[in-house]
């Protein structure tokens, strides 16, 4: 799939001195980049998550106790 990206001047400088450095045309360092940005991101996603549990403070066994005593 082909995508339409605005770069200014420097990223484009930026991208052919590192394309020209690892011997890569710049699509593949555009693409390599992408792949690192998503990967990083999911990464993020999921390390938010950890511990959502207790943000407010109460721990499952006493929020399992608490809801059992109104039975």
């Amino acid at each position: 799939m082909r995508i339409l990206v605005d770069a200014n001047e420097e990223q484009v400088a930026a991208l052919d001195a590192l394309a020209k450095r690892e011997k890569r045309p710049r699509a593949a360092v555009i693409r390599a980049a992408i792949d690192d940005y998503v990967a990083r991101h999911q990464r993020q996603a999921v390390k938010d998550g950890f511990g959502l549990w207790g943000k407010d403070g109460e721990d499952g066994l006493a929020y399992q106790e608490r809801l059992r005593s109104e039975w």
